[in-house]
């Protein structure tokens, strides 16, 4: 039996002192981040060595930090030397930057020593804070080991409590229930015995209201000046409808991974570089609103708790160009218009998108076997 983990994100309801201890908390871990830094950089700057640093040497000199829970602190300490690690170790990870007020998603985590955190149907026991309100619209199983409170654009308060657990789960093998799935810009995917979800496109059907609130927001801005009033609250009203967009994605793509693996236990995907799409493609509203890799997530977590597979493919392997029938190889379809073509060889008709995710469960299967 293998370790797990598992987080459930629930919405809680803190009282006006609760949410100053909120914001209290998110600006010193901002503030201990910002710091630690900065003298990481000027330190290596003079004597070329990485200096060792905790939050509790910073808390001799500005007292406020005393006033917040200590281990929020300390797993800022940690994030950040995650961040130097990746920084030297992956050439795509990038160096570490500072946090903003404005622009930093304001969360902060802690861990459960002893009794300090506890939860039940109706509250949540935090650390410096006490008691809070929860929707616990979930049954959680495991060991409680640490807590994230995060807060959204729109004010809302959120908790993502994560638990141990022992994986007990047996991997299924049967090959039978396979799909194959081809990204479509337009429909999400096609799989390979020709159905489509029929995504609805909620970014493009909003897309106008929210250009319209948007401008009126840049209407109210007063460059460097204080904004009044009715700035921020129109910009809470444009991240209201944000929220709404992104809620909707997330509802319809748990329904749809669910419905897959509840149905098959084999699944194959073509390993799809969204950002090269987006950006050099000129996708990226297209790919923003589809939320490909946001479904490949689901996909993956999900079958990994069913005991299911999910299989990634190569993203350079040829299944638009390939012939399902006879596997040769045509430059007929690198024309992205070419919806529909006509193997030369064995004659075959077929739909571009049909058979390219016939190739992609062909490949898969192999991959498995």
């Amino acid at each position: 039996m293998a370790t797990a983990y598992k987080a459930y994100k629930y919405i809680i309801y803190p009282t006006d002192e609760q949410a100053v201890i909120f914001q209290k908390t998110f600006g010193c871990c901002r503030f201990i981040w910002n710091m630690m830094l900065s003298d990481k950089i000027d330190y290596y700057n003079k004597e070329k060595k990485m200096l060792k640093c905790t939050p509790a040497q910073y808390k001799k000199k500005y007292d406020f930090l005393r006033e917040v829970d200590s281990l929020a602190l300390t797993n800022v300490q940690l994030n950040l030397q995650s961040a130097f690690q990746k920084f030297f170790k992956e050439k795509k990870a990038g160096f570490p930057h500072f946090h903003s007020k404005k622009n930093t998603r304001k969360s902060y985590t802690t861990n459960k020593v002893g009794n300090n955190i506890d939860i039940n149907d109706r509250y949540i026991k935090l650390p410096k804070v006490g008691l809070i309100k929860i929707k616990r619209h979930r049954e959680p199983y495991g060991v409680l080991k640490s807590v994230t409170v995060s807060q959204t654009p729109t004010g809302k308060y959120f908790v993502s409590v994560l638990f141990e657990y022992e994986n007990q789960v047996q991997e299924k093998n049967d090959t039978t229930k396979s799909v194959g799935l081809d990204f479509s810009m337009k429909e999400l995917y096609v799989d390979s015995s020709g159905r489509e979800p029929n995504y609805p496109h909620f970014y493009r059907k909003m897309e106008r209201k929210l250009a319209r609130e948007q401008r009126k927001l840049s209407k109210m801005y007063r460059k460097g000046q204080l904004q009044s009033n009715r700035y921020y609250r129109q910009k809470i009203k444009v991240n209201k409808l944000h929220e709404k967009i992104a809620n909707q994605r997330k509802d319809f793509l748990h329904k749809l991974s669910r419905h897959l693996v509840d149905t098959y236990d084999f699944i194959c995907i073509e390993d799809v570089d969204m950002k090269s799409m987006s950006q050099c493609l000129n996708f990226g509203k297209s790919v923003h609103d589809n939320g490909w890799g946001m479904f490949t997530s689901m996909l993956a977590y999900k079958c990994e708790e069913e005991g299911k597979h999910l299989q990634k493919i190569d993203k350079w392997y040829p299944s638009s160009q390939t012939c399902h029938v006879c596997g040769t190889v045509h430059d007929i379809t690198k024309d992205l218009s070419v919806r529909e073509w006509t193997c030369p060889d064995c004659h075959t008709h077929h739909n571009r998108d049909v058979n390219a995710a016939i190739n992609i469960l062909n490949a898969g299967m192999q991959m498995m076997a």
